[in-house]
């Protein structure tokens, strides 16, 4: 479907959008926005209404198969002083997933999408708008788990899709909230069957987002927010609002630390090699620029993650991406070594493409082994590693080297016998209940076609 654009550069930003008045009015738009950020008066949480009741589910989210209105989305996002590049217009293949591609040629350096502050929902102006309220909620979870602290910025947006839900149509937000998907196939999303079909890390990375909308909605339910009861207990209107919370956010460091939702811009998809940038200036208003020249018919695309490893983008996002070129190596069970060296996850990397294993994996497994029988090589293996003496490690490595070896294939013949298993159980399912399963087995599909070919590079060593 082709979309009306308005064409525009970088310079007249401040001119056409610095009041907030709308392009234009239409169907679409149910309310104004002239109290968006109005701190809320209410101290106690609300309890169900008739009315509220009723607007309550305006938004389906019970029926995860729902139609997604998304073109009213962009019409109404348009009408608050959206700006879309000539040629930039949302696309879909199957009426359920929605991206950015463009018709037109972009040069890099060009403005792609440009959404006006109004519009921007940003975990601050949450702050400022729920006060002591949200400050207790915020209070009860930091004291659940170590760590939590880091989360209060997803933990105010998720407050904030909450509290626009359960308006209804009297949201002024509801034009884009009724474009939000109702399925995901994340780790919020999936069900324990789901998990027990998932390899070791693949769960640890989903359950651990299972664990945070856990700690969240109960401090939601525990705390004084100016909530229905109806719909702070409901867990599916929890887990939507978590979900549209944490797939669509963009994270900003500066002036201070903060998340941002821009509709429209949360429209782009992830890749490897994006082609696109997400900034916002001091006043909030987000800004998407192209980095590289794009080509007619491309997709518009931004980094959601690190690259070099799919399994938390799969466990945050629902989805893999096709141009992955590593995986990590799977190696939970030697964290502690893992961390003792210095290494990060990212670092421990197996090549998709090869099955080639990187170096960094090899220290890992020959640091447990002489963990377990030589602790005082271990010592001095340790202090080669970490203080970068590369003649003093390969000569461990070579000493040790058919150790070393056999322990990375047990390891892999290990992880392929695990994934075996865990697929045929998802296999198992019937997608009518279990609809995450194709992409679970996708995941699992990956990572033995990977091992499989690691393994057979190190039977020919």
């Amino acid at each position: 479907m082709k979309l009306s654009a308005l064409i525009f550069t970088t310079g007249i930003f401040a001119t056409t959008v610095s009041s907030f008045t709308p392009i234009s009015r239409n169907a679409v738009q149910r309310t104004a926005f002239t109290s968006i950020h109005t701190p809320t008066t209410t101290s106690s949480p609300k309890t169900p209404s008739s009315a509220s009741s009723s607007l309550s589910y305006a938004i389906d989210v019970y029926d995860e198969l729902a139609q997604r209105d998304v073109y009213s989305m962009q019409e109404w996002a348009q009408s608050y002083g959206t700006q879309i590049a000539e040629g930039v217009e949302l696309y879909t293949a199957d009426g359920a997933d929605y991206q950015l591609i463009t018709q037109a040629p972009i040069p890099a350096g060009s403005s792609v999408l440009y959404v006006p502050a109004d519009i921007v929902l940003s975990s601050n102006n949450v702050v400022q708008e729920y006060g002591q309220a949200l400050s207790q909620a915020e209070n009860i979870l930091v004291q659940m788990e170590q760590g939590l602290q880091e989360r209060l910025p997803l933990f105010r947006l998720m407050v904030k899709i909450m509290a626009e839900y359960e308006k209804g149509e009297e949201s002024p937000y509801f034009p884009w909230l009724n474009s939000m998907p109702r399925q995901f196939y994340n780790g919020v999303a999936m069900t324990d069957a789901c998990f027990a079909c998932l390899p070791p890390y693949a769960s640890i990375c989903a359950m651990n987002e299972r664990n945070a909308y856990s700690r969240f909605i109960n401090a939601i339910r525990k705390g004084n927010l100016p909530l229905n009861q109806e719909t702070i207990m409901d867990d599916q209107v929890g887990k939507w609002a978590y979900n549209v919370a944490l797939t669509r956010f963009h994270e900003v460091w500066q002036p201070v630390r903060q998340k941002h939702i821009a509709p429209m811009a949360d429209m782009l998809n992830h890749s490897t090699e994006p082609n696109c940038e997400i900034n916002f200036d001091d006043m909030g208003n987000c800004n998407v620029q192209a980095i590289m020249d794009i080509q007619p018919g491309s997709p518009l695309t931004i980094s959601l993650g690190d690259p070099t490893n799919p399994t938390p983008l799969f466990a945050k996002y629902g989805f893999l991406y096709d141009d992955c070129k590593t995986i990590f190596c799977k190696a939970v069970h030697l964290d502690a070594q893992i961390q003792e060296l210095g290494y990060e996850y990212k670092d421990l990397l197996i090549q998709t493409e090869t099955g080639e294993i990187a170096p960094q994996v090899w220290d890992v497994f020959l640091y447990e082994i002489l963990q377990n029988s030589d602790p005082d090589n271990a010592g001095a293996f340790y202090n080669a590693v970490t203080g970068g003496d590369e003649a003093t490690k390969e000569q461990y490595h070579g000493h040790y080297y058919s150790y070393t070896l056999d322990a990375l294939k047990n390891h892999v013949y290990s992880i392929l016998n695990d994934v075996d298993e865990l697929t045929m159980k998802a296999q198992s399912y019937d997608l009518e209940t279990h609809p995450r399963v194709p992409v679970i087995v996708a995941h699992n599909n990956l990572v033995k076609e990977t091992f499989t070919m690691t393994g057979q590079a190190l039977e020919q060593m």
